[in-house]
């Protein structure tokens, strides 16, 4: 990049509004986040329907910033306060494709870098896992970019704090890492899709792996929650295919006719031999086994074989190069006391992990201990509740990243899906309802068998309230109690 190539492709980009450009300013970079600005900086900053006011835009992320240029998706009211620096508007919808430009201007993308992409409600962090093992494994160099952040060949890179980061966030990811990788394994989020962060970026395939009841304190609706996701299907390179686990995903993605050029495939169940069951416990569970026939057949492409080509999936052993994903459904304890810390944050992950329990456990005894996030989707939580009451003897509601809410009240809006159970109880400091619950479950004799699982945060190392990320981790919680009552396996 020239020192004048900032300039001149803000000169050249047609935008709805601007403020009159002062003369001899030097552009150096592009930012997403207004703390990250010098004085040479252009800020990309997006404005989203979260209830903000343009005051507390201003007074929360622009006031003090040093900035050459803002860059916005609609006017504002506090751009008059903003004196020094030049201004532009994008046209209506023409943020992402406007963003993408700059991107490629400054991290241009490597055309030999492929990209593989996975959506859906639940199971992408563990569909991109499964698919990383099973490639690194035949040789090639993958990055993976999701929920648990960016890993290079297995090892931690970066933690981004999002699923799918901003779209200049992802590109100076993959500038620093294109050497290094012959492909990009990344989830991809209904926010993500929406908001335009994977633009300019094309998956050779794409996995779709259930859809399900979330985020609808953005989208409002589950209809506008689905077509955010459809948009993955305008990721797709021509060629490419869309793997759905799920019929009635394709069912309604042919009912909403969006890209029919893209072929969707529904994949059948995969039944794997008792060797792999054997010698991957995890495998047991029915959404790890559609988790890794996804992640098989988007491999498919690498590894030189077509799904759809008469290759019969369970007869592969790729199987042996996987390991269990980070927070999800991690085993703990003996066989008398089993502890069991998982993610599922949504009514079908719940569900379906309560299920899975159900059946690898049948002689124990069920307890449950969740909460669910603030400022998040209110509607999921008495759904979360009564799935809960259905399948727990014993149930804990808790604290699980209330943000700016209040943590009693969410858990009584989880309780009033509840009704009458015999055995619910609240406490809202998370460490300290994962103490009562092992006391719960010392107190109960040893011939009778339990198994707890801590659900909502998994993997994640702090608890979100007030702004602050304080330092957290059910993992570290449920290792202590473990020693202290002498149940470690």
């Amino acid at each position: 990049m020239q020192p004048n190539d900032l300039a001149r492709l803000l000169a050249e980009t047609p935008f709805s509004w601007q403020r009159p450009v002062p003369e001899g300013l030097v552009l150096t970079d592009i930012q997403w986040r207004a703390d990250a600005c010098n004085q040479g900086s252009i800020l990309f900053f997006q404005c989203f329907e979260d209830g903000l006011s343009d005051d507390e835009i201003y007074r929360r992320y622009l006031s003090g910033r040093r900035f050459a240029a803002l860059v916005t998706n609609r006017p504002l009211a506090c751009f008059a306060r903003l004196e020094e620096s030049r201004i532009y508007v994008t046209r209506p919808d023409d943020w992402a494709e406007v963003v993408r430009r700059f991107c490629d201007l400054v991290y241009p993308l490597d055309p030999r870098v492929r990209f593989i992409g996975v959506t859906g409600t639940n199971g992408k962090t563990t569909t991109v896992n499964y698919l990383s093992a099973i490639l690194r494994a035949r040789g090639l160099r993958i990055l993976t970019i999701g929920t648990l952040g960016v890993w290079r060949d297995g090892k931690r890179v970066a933690e981004t704090g999002f699923t799918s980061p901003p779209l200049i966030e992802l590109r100076r990811i993959l500038y620093a890492e294109q050497e290094r990788i012959d492909l990009v394994v990344m989830e991809a989020s209904s926010h993500a899709l929406d908001q335009g962060r994977i633009a300019g970026i094309r998956f050779q395939d794409a996995g779709w792996t259930n859809f399900g009841l979330d985020h609808l304190d953005y989208h409002g609706d589950e209809e506008r929650y689905f077509a955010a996701k459809s948009r993955i299907l305008d990721h797709i390179a021509p060629g490419g295919r869309l793997y759905c686990a799920r019929p009635e995903v394709v069912q309604r993605l042919d009912a909403l006719g969006r890209n029919p050029e893209i072929t969707r495939v529904l994949l059948k169940p995969l039944n794997l031999p008792p060797e792999a069951l054997a010698a991957k416990p995890f495998l047991a569970l029915p959404h790890n086994r559609t988790n890794y026939a996804l992640a098989l057949a988007l491999a498919g492409r690498e590894l030189g074989f077509d799904p759809l080509a008469g290759e019969i999936l369970a007869q592969r052993d790729d199987w042996r190069s996987l390991e269990p994903v980070p927070g999800r459904f991690e085993c703990y304890g003996r066989d008398d006391r089993r502890f069991l810390i998982d993610f599922a944050h949504t009514p079908d992950a719940l569900e379906s992990i309560l299920t899975a329990i159900r059946t690898a456990f049948p002689q124990h005894r069920l307890a449950v201990l969740f909460g669910c996030g603030g400022d998040r989707d209110r509607s999921k939580r008495p759904l979360m509740g009564a799935i809960a009451a259905g399948y727990a003897d014993l149930i804990v509601l808790t604290s699980d990243n209330p943000r700016f809410e209040d943590p009693e009240q969410i858990i009584a809006e989880i309780q009033a899906g509840i009704a009458e159970h015999p055995d619910c109880q609240r406490i809202v400091d998370r460490a300290a309802a994962i103490a009562a619950l092992f006391d719960r479950l010392a107190a109960r004799p040893f011939s009778e068998p339990w198994v707890a699982l801590i659900a909502g945060k998994g993997h994640e190392p702090y608890i979100d309230q007030n702004g602050v990320k304080r330092p957290y981790s059910d993992r570290e919680e449920v290792e202590r109690h473990l020693n202290r009552l002498g149940w470690a396996a």
